[in-house]
């Protein structure tokens, strides 16, 4: 979950009047000190009518959301925040983003059969072990090609994907902020190819792509998958799609997550995918997103 580089706190551009952000994350992660009313009340005065709380649950002692809060903590925050705000005009879900490994992929199974979410986001993030961890990453990729790079992070993608345990597999392609400075989003996006196994493993799975908002805060300025990414899928038969900002901070909440709207329209989905609870709903997109070819959504 260790970003290389710092979330950015100004956020210049603050998405208005949609239906949906599924992924937040308040003082119940380790990396965020928003309290979930703070969310809220944007939502309100933005008129985001939907917002899932999808803070961190990690399986490796560590990690920092190891053990961070007590599964009821979180369910009574979440839920006691959703009563106060439901006439106010934004609903709130009670999510959680968990941390995938296949050397942990046990206790993940253990704890969703315990526990019960509204939605669950499954994410690889650089595990301590990692390659990408910061202080090996520049020593893992001296010599190898991008696609000996790229193996262990798509791997474990591929596995979360099959595992069936994830409404959502988060922030596709979230490893290149990992490879950050020394391979570039231009490079990645010269090999585009070598998501594919990633993307068609999740379209076999039933699971739902997320296009993040959060890599527009980070170097390389694209979503989590690039907008180009987001029209392969379509191409090769995914139909499930769904947005969230990945806010850890207050400037973040709904940052720029219109981009993520224009992506999905501009390849054809005309509804977001998003389980509340026991029913998985569509969403419709936005009659009023802006549609562009896949080349103007790059600049």
């Amino acid at each position: 979950m260790t970003a290389n580089l710092p979330e950015q706190r100004g956020v210049d551009h603050q998405a208005r009047n949609l239906p949906l952000d599924a992924h937040l994350h308040t003082d119940q992660s380790p990396d965020s000190s928003v309290p979930i009313d703070a969310y809220a009340e944007q939502a309100v005065e933005r008129g985001i009518a939907e917002i899932a709380i999808t803070d961190h649950v990690d399986f490796h002692p560590l990690d920092p959301a190891y053990r961070y809060t007590r599964y009821e903590d979180r369910q009574r925050t979440v839920r006691d925040a959703a009563e106060r705000w439901a006439g106010r005009g934004v609903t709130i879900h009670f999510g959680a983003e968990l941390t995938y490994n296949r050397r942990w992929e046990a206790d993940i199974r253990d704890h969703l059969a315990k526990y019960r979410y509204d939605y669950v986001i499954g994410s690889v993030h650089d595990w301590p072990e990692s390659p990408y961890w910061e202080t090996r990453v520049r020593s893992f990729i001296e010599g190898k090609s991008l696609g000996e790079i790229l193996e262990p992070y798509y791997a474990e993608i591929i596995a979360a994907a099959r595992t069936g345990l994830f409404d959502t597999i988060g922030h596709l392609d979230v490893v290149r902020r990992y490879l950050y400075p020394y391979i570039t989003t231009a490079d990645l996006a010269k090999r585009e190819d070598l998501q594919e196994p990633a993307l068609q493993a999740i379209i076999d799975a039933g699971a739902v792509l997320e296009v993040n908002s959060s890599g527009l805060r980070y170097p390389g300025n694209e979503t989590y998958p690039s907008a180009a990414v987001v029209a392969r899928y379509r191409e090769l038969g995914g139909e499930r799609v769904v947005v969230g900002s990945d806010a850890h901070a207050r400037g973040s909440f709904a940052a720029r997550l219109d981009r993520s709207y224009e992506h999905i329209a501009a390849a054809g989905f005309e509804a977001l995918t998003f389980r509340r609870g026991d029913e998985r709903v569509r969403i419709e997109v936005p009659h009023d997103t802006p549609i562009s070819t896949v080349d103007a959504l790059h600049t």
